[in-house]
C-alpha cells in the first residue's frame, strides 16, 4: 500500500489523541493523528515524523500523520495501514477462497471472512507498533475489544470454523512478537488459550518506508 503526497516534519506535541502539532518547513502546524492508540514511546518532542497530505480541502487539517522515526528504526502508526496491508497479503495465505471485507459472528464484526468449499474462517487484523529492544509487543493499552475478538475466534472454531488473528507489524527487523502481559495479562493469556483452541495465530512483519508500507514475512510468536 502507498501514499501519495508525503512530507517530512518534526514532532511537538499531541494536544489530544485526534491531533498533533508538528512542524513542517519552519511552520507549525496542526495534523491529524491516525492512531488513537498512546504512541507514547513514539511521539516524543523532536521525532521525525512523516505526513500524507489528505488531498480533502474541507478537512480542518491537510496533513495525517503516518510513520516515525524511533531512533533509525521507522515504525508506521496509520491504524488503517494493517487492513490494507493485510488484503493485499490474505489471497497468497488463502489460495482458492474468496475473500470478503468484515463478517459479523456472534458480537464481533471481524475484519475479513475467508470462504471455499467445506472451508469457512474469519480473519481479525491487530496493528502492532510498539517495540521494546527489538521486540514487537501488542496491546500497547488495554484492550478489552481484543479480548472479545480472541473469545469469539475460539467460538467460531468450536462451532467448525477457521479462525485466524493476524499480527501485522508495522517496522521491520523485530526478533519475534509477543503479548505485552505487563500492560495486559489476560489478553497474553487468552491469545495462548485461543492458540491451544485451534485460533491461528500469525506475525508478519513490512517493509516500511516514508510512503508504503507491505508485508514482508513472518517472525516467530513467543508467549
Amino acid at each position: 500500500m502507498e501514499y501519495n503526497k508525503v512530507v517530512r516534519a518534526e514532532f511537538i506535541s499531541r494536544p489530544n489523541r485526534f491531533i498533533a502539532n508538528v512542524l513542517l518547513g519552519g511552520e507549525e502546524i496542526v495534523s491529524h493523528v491516525k492512531n488513537t492508540g498512546r504512541c507514547r514511546e513514539l511521539l516524543v518532542e523532536g521525532a521525525e515524523v512523516f505526513l500524507a497530505e489528505s488531498g480533502n480541502p474541507s478537512r480542518k487539517t491537510a496533513y495525517d500523520l503516518i510513520a516515525v522515526n524511533k531512533n533509525g528504526l521507522l515504525i508506521n502508526i496509520d491504524s488503517q495501514a494493517p487492513n490494507k496491508a493485510a488484503q493485499e497479503f490474505l489471497p497468497s495465505l488463502f489460495k482458492g477462497y474468496d475473500i470478503f471485507p468484515e463478517r459479523s459472528f456472534g458480537s464481533s464484526r471481524f475484519d475479513f471472512y475467508a470462504e471455499r468449499e467445506n472451508s469457512k474462517a474469519f480473519i481479525e487484523v491487530k496493528g502492532v507498533t510498539l517495540e521494546r529492544d527489538g521486540v514487537a509487543m501488542f496491546p500497547d493499552a488495554p484492550t478489552e475489544r481484543g479480548l472479545k475478538h480472541l473469545k469469539e475466534l475460539t467460538a467460531a472454531v468450536g462451532q467448525g470454523f477457521d479462525a485466524m488473528m493476524l499480527f501485522v507489524l508495522q517496522m521491520k527487523g523485530m526478533k519475534y512478537f509477543t503479548p505485552n502481559y505487563e500492560t495486559h495479562r489476560e489478553f497474553g493469556e487468552m491469545l495462548q488459550k485461543a492458540s491451544e483452541s485451534g485460533v491461528r495465530l500469525l506475525a508478519v512483519e513490512c517493509e516500511v518506508t516514508s510512503r508504503s508500507m507491505d508485508i514482508a514475512g513472518q517472525i516467530p510468536i513467543i508467549f
